[in-house]
């Protein structure tokens, strides 16, 4: 009877624990200064799985600075079982990190990352290093880092732009608990001469076939979809917020784009075109990555919300 009782515990831990695992991801970027000045009060996290704070960057010499109320931050999220995790680099990451990566200095930056999560209680490093950042010395701090936080039951992610795709190589791919697609800024202000959407959904059907097809178990991956949207053109602004868009022109929600009355045009994602990536993302990947989530709107027309509706539909 004991031998039996204790079978079926060993059975329903399992299933928890499969259970914990197959969960669909719904992963959301906060800035550190909205951390520190409250604004990430405004987010509805019964509606995230996980924060990635962005950016927690090293100086030259590979040390963090004090950084008030995360700690109190991550012992909030933890309480909503939400995990956290420090997200570094971006796309304007400091130049020294190729310095700090190399063979002489990586070992004691990889133990100083380590140190960062265990002083904040976060869940593990978000690696965020685009461009010339993915260097030579990307795929040893890769696997050196992940070796040194999973002995710390720690997680390490990353987040990858096709782009980039020749610039990682399959050890450094495999190290990454999961990996977050950025299916956006296919053009941008710093293209102004190719105006047009920086996010249409055949990107991230194009990104997510790409890096299936590369060998990457679907459960590992997560579709990025912006929060914000780009201008070209006469008056356009560089870049605007959703929640700001729809502000200022009524009844865009539904769109993907708003024509100027000086000619100009933005570009965004709408209602609609969440709505499909959500679900593509839910047939294809394990998971939803947003950035940011303050450039959300709030109430019915909150992108996250749509996320969150979708996702409730397919588990019913």
């Amino acid at each position: 009877m004991l031998k039996r009782i204790f079978l079926s515990l060993i059975v329903a831990i399992s299933c928890l624990g499969v259970n914990a695992q197959s969960q669909f991801r719904v992963i959301g970027y906060l800035r550190t200064q909205d951390i520190i000045n409250g604004q990430a009060n405004q987010v509805d996290f019964s509606k995230v799985t996980h924060i990635n704070i962005a950016f927690i960057n090293p100086d030259s010499t590979g040390n963090f600075e004090t950084m008030p109320g995360l700690k109190a931050f991550s012992d909030n999220m933890h309480s909503r079982h939400i995990k956290v995790l420090a997200s570094i680099g971006g796309g304007s990451a400091p130049e020294y990190y190729s310095e700090l990566l190399s063979d002489g200095k990586r070992g004691d930056f990889t133990k100083k990352l380590a140190s960062l999560t265990e002083s904040y209680d976060l869940d593990g490093i978000d690696v965020d290093l685009e461009g010339k950042r993915i260097d030579t010395n990307y795929e040893s701090f890769i696997t050196g880092l992940s070796i040194v936080l999973k002995a710390k039951d720690k997680l390490i992610t990353a987040a990858v732009a096709t782009a980039y795709k020749k610039r990682y190589t399959d050890k450094a791919l495999a190290s990454f608990d999961f990996i977050s697609i950025m299916s956006y800024d296919k053009t941008g202000p710093w293209k102004p001469k190719k105006s047009g959407p920086h996010a249409p959904y055949k990107m991230a059907v194009k990104d997510v076939d790409y890096w299936t097809d590369k060998g990457i178990a679907k459960e590992k991956l997560n579709v990025g979809i912006p929060f914000y949207g780009y201008g070209f053109g006469p008056d356009a602004p560089e870049s605007m917020s959703f929640r700001k868009i729809i502000s200022t022109y009524p009844a865009s929600e539904n769109q993907d784009e708003v024509d100027l009355p000086a000619g100009g045009t933005i570009y965004y994602n709408g209602i609609p075109t969440i709505k499909k990536k959500t679900k593509l993302a839910l047939k294809k990947t394990g998971g939803i990555m947003i950035w940011q989530l303050l450039q959300d709107a709030q109430g019915d027309l909150s992108l996250l919300k749509v996320v969150n509706d979708m996702i409730e539909q397919k588990s019913k």
